[in-house]
This record gives C-alpha cells, structure tokens and sequence, in this order.
C-alpha cells in the first residue's frame, strides 16, 4: 500500500490527499487537483529512513 499526503493545493487552497511512490525516490510530477482540476506540480523526496516529504506548487510559481 502506497503511503499518502494531504497538501493543501496552491490554487484553490482545499487539502487534498495524494498517494506517493517512495520507491522511486526523489521525483517531481505534475497531478490535478481534486477539487478544482488545475495542474499541481508535485516534487517528492524521501528521507533515510523513507518518509516521504511533499512539496506542492502552481505551474506559475515553478
């Protein structure tokens, strides 16, 4: 089961929930919002003891 984080999206500012991938390792990929169906470029990092950390951002803000 892939672990999940709730970001708060940068456009319409309503938490949403995503999945993440922590085998992949660090990554960046772009999902749409749940709630307002913009793009949300999502950048994933995990940590030593593989915890995720999610940063999400606006397409105008990359």
């Amino acid at each position: 089961m892939l672990p999940t984080s709730d970001v708060q999206c940068p456009y319409c500012g309503e938490t949403i929930t995503l999945l993440v991938d922590t085998s992949v390792g660090a990554q960046q990929y772009i999902e749409d919002c749940q709630v307002c169906c913009r793009p949300i470029i999502v950048s994933v990092r995990v940590d030593e003891e593989g915890e995720p950390w999610v940063d999400v951002a606006a397409e105008d803000d990359a």
